[in-house]
């Protein structure tokens, strides 16, 4: 009976138009990307069709940004030109990646997305936030995730989590950026409950994806 009900949940899962978008932030080293992977191994146990993809990149030519807005070799990139830079990114992922398999009724797991820019390039930096907001608007289409999980947790002690690795710009900020970042999260997540889902990042890794699934699944079709 057990494998029948179980069974008959993934038909009904497989069938369903799920059309979710669900989108992870955070600091350096909060640990989003192992979320969002594990995340998107569990769906697809459970026979959901998911796709995995991760801003700056997910596309050609967002991964030619990606080196330019990481690793720019000393060249001077403004406050301006990343946020530029990160939404010209951001509109091909949408057009090539995310709205086709939302079109398609799958659920979408984003490694960042336009809150990033909004705590980066307007918390972080200091751009006008209703001009990041207007860009943000148009490199999406006005596109907003279903969900939004913050792993939560000090800048600095994310980046301790990042040990001897090569630090790229963004990693090579100051505390008080960081700082910053963090706190331009946390204003958002307030301002938009419904939306947002803010974790504890110094939890274990279990733990989170257990919170982290129990909200997600009640996103999922019931049977």
């Amino acid at each position: 009976m057990v494998r029948q009900a179980h069974h008959e949940r993934l038909i009904a899962v497989q069938e369903a138009d799920l059309a979710l978008f669900i989108t992870f932030e955070g600091v350096e080293g909060c640990g989003k990307s192992t979320q969002s992977r594990r995340l998107y191994r569990r769906l697809v146990r459970l026979a959901v069709p998911v796709v995995l993809t991760h801003e700056p990149g997910g596309s050609a030519l967002g991964r030619r940004i990606a080196r330019l807005l990481k690793w720019s070799g000393g060249t001077p990139i403004s406050p301006l030109a990343e946020l530029l830079l990160f939404n010209a990114s951001r509109a091909q992922l949408v057009r090539d990646v995310v709205r086709p398999a939302l079109g398609e009724g799958r659920v979408v797991i984003c490694d960042r997305f336009a809150d990033s820019t909004t705590a980066y390039q307007g918390y972080g930096r200091g751009l006008d936030l209703a001009m990041i907001k207007s860009v943000n608007a148009a490199a999406t289409g006005g596109l907003i995730p279903d969900l939004t999980v913050l792993l939560d947790m000090p800048g600095d002690a994310g980046l301790m989590r990042k040990g001897g690795e090569k630090l790229d710009r963004f990693h090579a900020e100051p505390a008080a950026f960081h700082r910053r970042v963090r706190e331009g999260y946390l204003k958002m997540a307030k301002e938009e409950p419904s939306r947002w889902l803010v974790i504890d990042a110094g939890q274990g890794k279990d733990k989170i994806a257990g919170i982290i699934w129990q909200r997600v699944s009640k996103l999922l079709p019931e049977t």
